[in-house]
C-alpha cells in the first residue's frame, strides 16, 4: 500500500492537535497554564507554539523518510507534479484565518476554551508546514535538501522564537516541573 505524505501529515496534524487539546482540557495541565499564563492571548501563543514544534519536527522526520526511502512512504503527486507539504499548510492557515475571521476559537469571551486551543494548534501547525518549505518559495525551485535549504530552518526557528518569545510560559513549564515532582512524591 502507498502511502502518501499527505495522509501522514494529516494523521500526524490532527493527532497532535488532538493531543494537545485534549491534554489540556482533561487534565489538571490546562488549569496549570492558565495560571500561570492567565493572558488569553498568550495562553493562545503557547499552544500554537507547541503545534508548530511538534509539528515541524513530525514533519522533518516524514520528509527525511521519503527522501532516505525509509518505510512505505511516498511524496503526493497529482498528474505528474509533485505537491509540497506547504501547499497543505496555506490551506490551514486559510482555514484557521477564515474561523478566527468568523471568531471560531478567537479567544474572545464567548468562544470554546478547546476550540481556541484546536485553533491555535492548527495555526501552529499550518506555520510549520508552510515554514519549513521557506526556502522553496524564497528560490522559486524545490531546494529542500540542498544548501539553500537551510534557509527553512532558520526561518522555522525565528518564527518558533516569536511565538515562545509572546508567551512567556516559563512560569507555566516550571509549574508543570513542580507538579510532576508532587505527583511522583506521592
Amino acid at each position: 500500500m502507498r502511502i502518501t505524505g499527505a495522509i501522514l501529515t494529516v494523521v500526524l496534524v490532527a493527532g497532535i492537535t488532538g493531543a494537545v487539546a485534549l491534554i489540556l482540557h482533561w487534565t489538571r495541565l490546562g488549569a496549570l497554564m492558565r495560571k500561570h499564563i492567565p493572558d488569553r492571548p498568550q495562553r493562545r501563543l503557547f499552544v500554537a507554539s507547541i503545534g508548530f514544534f511538534l509539528t515541524f519536527a513530525g514533519v522533518r522526520l516524514l520528509t527525511f523518510a521519503i527522501h532516505n526511502n525509509i518505510g512505505p512512504f511516498h511524496d503526493v503527486q497529482m498528474g505528474g507534479r509533485h505537491i509540497h507539504h506547504l501547499v497543505w499548510g496555506i490551506l490551514l492557515l486559510l482555514l484557521v484565518g477564515y474561523g478566527w475571521l468568523i471568531e471560531v476559537g478567537s479567544g474572545s469571551e464567548s468562544s470554546s476554551r478547546l476550540m481556541s486551543r484546536i485553533t491555535s494548534v492548527l495555526y501552529g501547525a499550518g506555520a510549520a508546514l508552510t515554514l519549513d518549505e521557506f526556502a522553496l518559495w524564497l528560490n522559486l525551485r524545490d531546494v529542500y535538501w540542498a544548501k539553500e535549504g537551510r534557509a527553512s530552518v532558520d526561518a522555522a526557528v525565528l518564527f518558533g522564537t516569536f511565538l515562545v518569545s509572546g508567551v512567556l510560559g516559563r512560569r507555566f513549564l516550571t509549574a508543570v516541573a513542580k507538579e510532576a515532582a508532587r505527583l511522583l512524591r506521592r
